[in-house]
């Protein structure tokens, strides 16, 4: 991660955006205390996978599509 003071940066932002966009973080100052963050948007996205995300977290009985017990009236 790159620090650089704003004043410093103006006159490079296109550059230092290409930089942010490929992947790099740099942090923007004004009077040594950071100011603004320049990060990718792809970067920041980390979403678990959709499909087997809950593997090993829910389990279905081998008796699920029985009927119940319950319901022997109705039948």
């Amino acid at each position: 991660m790159e620090t650089i003071d704003i004043n410093q940066a103006l006159p490079h932002i296109s550059k230092l955006l290409e930089r942010a966009s490929a992947g790099e973080e740099i942090v923007i100052t004004k009077n040594n205390r950071p100011m603004v963050k320049l990060v990718s948007p792809q970067t920041l996205s980390t979403r678990p996978p959709l499909f087997g995300c809950d593997r090993d977290l829910i389990a279905m009985s081998d008796d699920f599509d029985e009927p119940l017990e319950d319901f022997q009236d109705y039948q």
